[in-house]
């Protein structure tokens, strides 16, 4: 670390301006001084809000910045500074949902809250900025009640019930807005059920959820004007109807847009970027492509069960690039981590949520793995199986309608008591079902289990967060999760793959300081495993401690970024993520040689993917601090591989040899890292010659390693 003296803020800095940072890298260096020889004080992340000072801008390009958590410089040749939106699109109405944040909820049975009290306790808790509560109240001419049969004091059977909610709700300082899902198919039955709804004291809107799927609005083109006009009739004048929809332009047509038109007064477009395996930006800006011009307010809906970083900066660009007056967040039960969605919405750099919640214990529980256990009903072998693209085998059959068959159980042996966000794989095949019901046991407060329907067909080769749940490790069968094959529908299959148990943890702020470790490794702060810093994945032990890198013999033969070499430019069509690594003369003379960890962390993936050959993937602890920065490193062509999906890693574990990608390449190392979750989202990701995505969403190997060494 630099022993320069910090050079602060100068007293001719002027007035800050606040700005969303448009970096060259995924993030750039914050220093203590005008330069790359002063200390690195922190990371200024791509698409966040700071505030910059244009008049402290030094001869060399370096300016001072404040963010949450930390100040001081940065230099302008890696970032630009764009100006926040400081209005609202002209010429549209105010809202009911102005200036707030929303959470949607869904169904009592879908979370691990027995009564209205303690839902409102816990969100108050969890996120004190959040203002308004989006209750689903009815789907198509029912009540909400008859699809959460074990909702008890949550469920919604009347309007008796619809004032036991608003009444809690305002009693702690919060709003009740509804939801429902429109059918189409008996207007008159579903107008009236929606309009007892928004005729009681205290609802302030009623939001239509208009979706082009099987389940949602089946009346067609035909059947909207009546609905809706039958709908206005009954309830009073103003109200406010919003209609919340899928986003994506092929979708728009689909759900006959200028027929609802007349009739509503704000739109919801559910922009769900890591369900749609987009940016947060790319999500948001097709949105407002495809919607922009409706002539309606966007209150855009944002992913709950999305990584928090790509949740902060989709709040930052919806409100302060795009000018969204509010939010809303898809669905309590799901959000894990409420740091950005206790954030306010506003165009100024919002305070920090007083606390932090962040992940450290972590169990992945595959199928034929340590922790499961299946069987079958009939005495006979009803699974079927297959190999599944995360590298483990997946179990799936076709549904029943009525008798279970089969059944599956996911244990997990909890270390403590606590929140768990509870997420389960659905692979790319052989999981068309709508409705996979799994069943939660161990949950405080309750001695039923809890079950959650996930529709598979929707979800593709993706974690999906079937909910967060306070577990109590001594209660009976507390972690576990349980699944058959009853599903209600015919001719349609279930997969059983894994199961992802995660304890989050609430950091106070401000934290302690690691301590370094005598070995290495991961330390713990508060109960999170954080890096001390990271090493080279090759070398001797001496030399992954010491000072070059890399060790000597070694060599990149690639080039990373815009510094990739030219042959590769040629042979490949594309520029290079990170480095090859080749030990000696050349040809195969590393073959064999050992790999390791750069850092400690949690292995995500394992498998041969074509055309690499074998990749491990390691999402590292977050560095120096539980809320330090996280990234990703991928390692392939080994063979020989000693890891396993959901395997801890220490810094300097060896994970493998290195080989040759089954034969297709001479023996080398392909090394990258990234501190996006793109890899998370996509093990074999490759922007080939589109550089700015590459610059987005890799880092130098060589440069990060040698600017976050630990402390020894």
């Amino acid at each position: 670390m630099s022993s320069l003296a910090a050079v602060p803020k100068p007293s001719t800095a002027g007035q800050g301006q606040t700005a969303i940072a448009d970096t060259r890298l995924s993030f750039v260096n914050i220093r203590n001084g005008p330069g790359e020889q002063y200390a690195d004080v922190g990371d200024l992340r791509d698409n966040s809000l700071c505030i910059f000072y244009p008049n402290s801008r030094t001869p060399t390009g370096w300016v001072w910045v404040e963010i949450t958590g930390a100040a001081g410089w940065v230099s302008t040749s890696v970032v630009t500074f764009e100006p926040v939106v400081v209005s609202h699109r002209p010429g549209q109405a105010s809202t009911p949902y102005d200036g707030k944040t929303a959470i949607w909820h869904w169904k009592g049975s879908s979370i691990p809250e027995r009564s209205i009290a303690e839902f409102v306790a816990n969100v108050r808790r969890r996120a004190p900025n959040v203002r308004q509560i989006w209750v689903k109240t009815s789907d198509g001419a029912n009540w909400q009640g008859r699809f959460d049969p074990n909702a008890g004091d949550l469920g919604v059977n009347g309007a008796a019930d619809v004032d036991r909610w608003v009444n809690i709700l305002q009693q702690n300082g919060l709003e009740f807005h509804a939801w429902c899902v429109p059918n189409g198919l008996d207007i008159e039955r579903e107008a009236a059920v929606i309009a007892a709804v928004c005729n009681r004291p205290g609802v302030r809107s009623m939001i239509l959820d208009v979706e082009p799927y099987a389940g949602f609005w089946q009346g067609g083109r035909a059947a909207v004007r009546p609905f809706m006009l039958r709908l206005r009739q009954l309830i009073p004048s103003g109200f406010h109807i919003g209609m919340s929809m899928d986003p994506r332009p092929w979708h728009y047509e689909s759900i006959f847009p200028m027929e609802w038109f007349p009739f509503v007064n704000s739109l919801h477009p559910q922009t769900y970027w890591a369900t749609f395996r987009q940016t947060p930006e790319a999500s948001l800006r097709q949105m407002y492509d495809t919607w922009g011009s409706y002539g309606r307010p966007i209150i855009p809906a944002l992913q709950g069960d999305a990584n928090v970083d790509e949740q902060q900066q989709a709040h930052t660009l919806a409100t302060a690039r795009h000018g969204a007056r509010g939010l809303s967040w898809w669905r309590y039960g799901v959000i894990s981590q409420y740091n950005a969605v206790n954030l306010p919405v506003s165009v100024t750099v919002a305070p920090p949520p007083p606390v932090t919640d962040t992940f450290a214990d972590e169990v992945i529980i595959t199928p034929r793995g340590q922790g499961f256990r299946s069987g079958s009903y009939t005495g006979r072998q009803e699974f079927q199986e297959f190999d599944g693209t995360w590298g483990w085998k997946v179990l799936y059959k076709k549904t029943e309608v009525n008798t279970s068959t089969v059944w599956a159980e996911w244990k997990a042996a909890l270390p403590v008591s606590g929140r768990y966000e509870i997420a389960v794989f659905v692979p790319a095949r052989n999981s068309t079902t709508t409705r996979a019901r799994y069943k939660i046991h161990g949950i405080r407060g309750t001695t039923t289990e809890v079950v959650v329907d996930i529709n598979q067909a929707v979800n593709s080769n993706r974690w999906v967060t079937i909910g967060i749940f306070d577990l109590v490790r001594e209660a009976p069968n507390a972690g576990k999760v349980f699944l058959n094959d009853v599903t209600g529908e015919a001719d349609k299959l279930i997969a059983f793959d894994a199961v992802r148990f995660r304890r989050i943890v609430t950091i106070s702020q401000p934290m302690p300081a690691p301590q370094p470790s005598p070995t290495p490794g991961p330390e713990q702060i508060n109960g999170v495993f954080v890096t001390e810093g990271y090493d080279s994945p090759v070398g001797t032990a001496a030399e992954r401690a010491g000072a070059q890198l890399w060790p000597s013999g070694w060599r990149d033969a690639t080039g990373f970024g815009e510094a990739t070499h030219p042959s590769y430019l040629t042979n490949f069509n594309s520029y290079h993520t990170g480095v090859d690594l080749n030990f000696g003369r050349g040809g195969n003379d590393d073959l064999g040689m050992p790999v390791f960890s750069i850092a400690g962390g949690i292995v995500i993936y394992q498998a041969d993917l074509r055309p690499w050959g074998n990749v491990t993937i390691i999402r590292h602890d977050p560095f120096r601090s539980p809320t330090g920065t996280v990234v990703y490193s991928r390692y392939g062509h080994m063979q020989n591989v000693r890891v396993r999906v959901g395997q801890r890693v220490r810094r300097g574990d060896q994970i493998g040899e290195i080989g040759t990608g089954g034969g297709r390449y001479i023996a080398h190392l392909h090394f990258d890292i990234s501190p996006t979750t793109v890899l998370e989202r996509s093990p074999g990701d490759w922007p080939g010659r589109d550089l700015a995505r590459l610059l987005r969403d890799y880092v130098d190997p060589l440069s990060f390693i040698r600017s976050n060494r630990p402390r020894r």
